[in-house]
């Protein structure tokens, strides 16, 4: 997997990050300005796999394994666009297939700078929007696609509804920006 693997660093957390989470979760936080709360990205990942059923497209869920969270700038994304998918335009979020032989279930990459941009268009709350970045790689890993224009709508509405249960079950991770460029 890419962009987790690439280089360790010192904010790379290995170890399960919330009791009742199925797997390990390995967090890397490259963006220089953002503070998150581990845990709580870890019990939100919790309560996403623990309503599966309801969520997924894939009646299993996301696979077996390790599941790898990159929270990046958008050059580092659009990079990682670029060498493995061929676009070198920025994006928000880039999900990559884990692979089983190797216990891996995926790795979810997302662009805080788009996250921070899309809040100031919309006037909306940064933790919320980072969140569903997450939410839309977590869905990807549990078979949903946005390619074409039905299965686009079935994943916004699965998006919709797996925010819903975050703030039902108050699993919404909190995202914050230091002040400052990146």
């Amino acid at each position: 997997m890419p962009a987790a693997r690439a280089a360790p660093t010192p904010q790379r957390k290995t170890a399960p990050v919330e009791p009742g989470l199925s797997r390990t979760v390995v967090i890397a936080n490259r963006h220089p300005r953002l503070h998150l709360d581990r845990r709580a990205v870890g019990r939100a990942l919790a309560t996403l796999e623990a309503h599966a059923a309801t969520l997924a497209r894939d009646p299993a869920g996301v696979p077996a394994g390790e599941l790898s969270l990159v929270f990046l700038t958008d050059p580092a994304l659009a990079r990682l666009h670029a060498d493995f998918l061929g676009d070198p335009a920025p994006t928000d979020v880039i999900t990559f297939a884990g692979d089983l032989r190797h216990g891996t279930a995926g790795e979810i990459c997302v662009s805080v700078d788009a996250a921070a941009r899309c809040v100031r268009s919309r006037r909306s709350a940064f933790a919320r929007e980072l969140t569903l970045y997450l939410v839309h790689g977590w869905l990807h890993l549990a078979g949903h696609d946005d390619l074409e224009p039905e299965n686009k709508r079935a994943m916004r509405r699965a998006e919709a509804r797996a925010l819903r249960l975050l703030e039902r079950f108050h699993a919404l991770p909190v995202f914050r920006l230091r002040p400052g460029r990146a």
